[in-house]
């Protein structure tokens, strides 16, 4: 499976969300994008990508979007 499908899937799998809606995804945009649920988020992407965020990426990663640019910094090509 593809880095980006890979990404996908991590999003539709925390938050229960079909493909139609990744690319407009943003924090607090759906219920289950809550502070609660974007932890949970970093802690399936940090393990399935094997990276550790910093702190200032963790709360820069506000959409679908800012993630795929942030993962780059961590050498995950999507």
């Amino acid at each position: 499976m593809k880095a980006i499908e890979r990404y996908q899937e991590i999003f539709k799998t925390v938050f229960g969300v079909e493909d139609e809606i990744l690319e407009t995804l943003e924090y607090q945009g759906i219920a289950q994008w809550d502070s609660v649920g974007h932890m949970q988020l970093v802690a399936a992407l940090e393990e399935e990508f094997d990276i550790m965020f910093d702190t200032d990426d963790i709360i820069d990663f506000n959409s679908y979007t800012a993630g795929k640019e942030i993962l780059k910094k961590y050498e995950v090509e999507l």
